[in-house]
């Protein structure tokens, strides 16, 4: 084989950060930490606090494979540890502070962490933690005293180069069921995935973009954004704990924000702020949203009404990104409905990343946006094995090396990827699929419903039959007439749920996932009513 001539080097993510201080070092970073103060800096500053820490971090004893824990929320501080323990070959493990103690403790042992990193509002936290982790070495608070250490120390000279396959970042699961599991991502993926964020078809960002980091920096890389903003010099808001409507809205229209991505909640709870206090976001032009599907009514709000164009986009913490919706030449010539019916989808498949149907028996299903089977990926960003070889090593993968996702899902000729349901949430009727994600997106739409989950019951004649359970908006009256009512038409009528039942709150994963496992146990021994029959 004849090599070409290009020269060789590593992908770091040191490299972005670099890049950024170098020829984006005056552009603002502006951050929001847990005590409210705002703290208005730059690339170049960042970069060099990120060079001090890394001083830091060798004067600790950090060597590279080291993993260095984050329990932290999204601000200038967390963003200096990103690059400063990456930067040195240290492994950033972001840890989830809405997980429960006990998970907690599971995942800073099962990493090993040797110094962990908190936000002052996690201070009782860390108490109850400490007793059961005598192997954290250090806890370091990102306050004020920690500013103070970065300007005790020189920043080193130049970050260190070593293999670009070298681990960079540790993501766990949400352990749904049993333990989470570890993803251990490594340098060259992530700059990869940087790429792809930056891309036109990705999320578009670049230097001529205001970022609002809204999806957490411990939830899946901040959906690699962190990395994608220093990546292009994109002007970012960092806006710390508070994610709540009228604190978006304020750094929308304060700092002139054009971008930003989150889970369906905060642009739900962002567009009933608006209607309500008469407001508007006149610079604000894309969103991404995922972790799970938006309504369509939502949709057709944020872009009729506000003139801010919807991306839905799917991923894992297996993968972090993996489709986004950002419309093609072909989607926006086409009829409303149309164009809608793809936004609805969970994104486009994006290169870097291969995505595949597969049957039970394992062969691929044809990409025609009809045939359904599991969803398997593969790619330089997706995760070829657990961390230790935890839980599924063997069943998590196929034969061939492809990730099995656990989705059930079509891909269509143009690449739209559609989620149908969970492998395991399935329903089957009488030798019929339901998808209860469908159903879920549909009941979300009906005015008064702000939640809804759907499980399958075990039925006498039809095997099983929907169980659909909702949480009303508050204030809200709806009644299950109204919700089984505004279903009708929009799906099938053998689809139809045999009984809505309202709850106060729906159980959650600590990445705010509905936890149908909970659900199940609830409902187990639920007679439904035999109008299914």
């Amino acid at each position: 084989m004849l090599h070409g001539l290009n020269m060789d080097r590593q992908l770091l993510l040191s490299g972005l950060l670099d890049y950024a201080s170098r020829f984006h070092g005056t552009t603002p970073v502006v951050s929001c930490d847990s005590a409210g103060a705002v703290v208005r800096t730059d690339y170049r500053s960042l970069g060099d606090r990120a060079r001090r820490f890394a001083t830091v971090l060798r004067s600790l004893g950090i060597e590279p494979g080291d993993r260095v824990g984050t329990l932290a929320w999204n601000d200038h501080r967390h963003f200096t540890a990103y690059y400063g323990i990456t930067g040195v070959g240290a492994v950033l493990h972001t840890i989830n502070p809405r997980l429960f103690d006990d998970q907690l403790v599971y995942v800073v042992g099962h990493a090993a962490d040797r110094v962990v990193l908190f936000d002052p509002s996690f201070a009782e936290t860390v108490e109850r933690l400490r007793p059961s982790c005598p192997h954290v070495e250090h806890w370091i608070a990102l306050d004020p005293a920690f500013d103070a250490l970065l300007d005790a120390h020189e920043p080193i000279e130049a970050w260190p180069e070593f293999d670009e396959r070298s681990a960079a970042a540790l993501c766990y699961t949400s352990g749904t069921t049993g333990n989470p599991k570890g993803v251990l991502y490594h340098h060259r993926g992530l700059v990869l995935q940087s790429f792809a964020v930056c891309t036109g078809d990705g999320h578009g960002v670049s230097s001529r973009e205001t970022v609002l980091l809204v999806v957490p920096m411990f939830h899946v890389n901040g959906w690699a954004l962190p990395f994608a903003c220093a990546h292009s010099g994109a002007r970012l808001v960092l806006p710390g704990p508070d994610v709540g409507p009228e604190a978006v809205h304020r750094w929308i229209t304060e700092e002139r924000v054009t971008f930003s991505a989150g889970v369906p909640t905060v642009w739900l709870g962002l567009a009933q702020f608006l209607d309500r206090n008469d407001l508007d976001v006149p610079t604000l032009q894309r969103v991404a949203i995922g972790g799970s599907a938006a309504p369509l009514s939502l949709i057709e709000t944020l872009e009729d009404r506000y003139g801010v164009t919807v991306s839905h986009v799917w991923g894992m913490t297996e993968m972090t990104l993996g489709s986004s919706g950002m419309p093609t030449a072909a989607t926006v010539e086409r009829p409303v409905a149309e164009r809608r019916a793809r936004q609805m989808k969970a994104g486009r498949v994006l290169y870097g990343v291969e995505l595949d149907v597969v049957g039970d028996d394992g062969r691929p299903v044809p990409h025609d946006g009809a045939s359904r089977g599991e969803l398997v990926a593969r790619g330089p960003w997706v995760a070829g094995s657990y961390y230790l070889g935890e839980e599924g090593g063997g069943t998590s993968h196929t034969p061939d090396g492809w990730l099995r996702t656990g989705d059930i899902a079509t891909i269509d000729p143009e690449g739209y990827l559609e989620l149908v349901d969970r492998a395991k949430d399935v329903i089957k009727s009488g030798g019929e699929w339901i998808s209860s994600i469908t159903l879920e997106n549909e009941a979300v739409g009906c005015a008064g419903v702000a939640e809804a989950a759907v499980i399958g019951l075990p039925h006498p004649r039809w095997q099983e039959r929907p169980l659909l359970v909702c949480v009303r908006a508050a204030g809200s009256t709806v009644t299950a007439a109204d919700v089984l009512d505004h279903l009708a038409g929009r799906v099938a009528k053998w689809w139809l749920p045999d009984e809505v039942v309202f709850v106060d709150e729906l159980p959650h994963t600590g990445t705010g996932k509905i936890q149908k496992t909970a659900l199940r146990e609830r409902f187990a021994g639920h007679v439904l009513p035999t109008s299914g029959d």
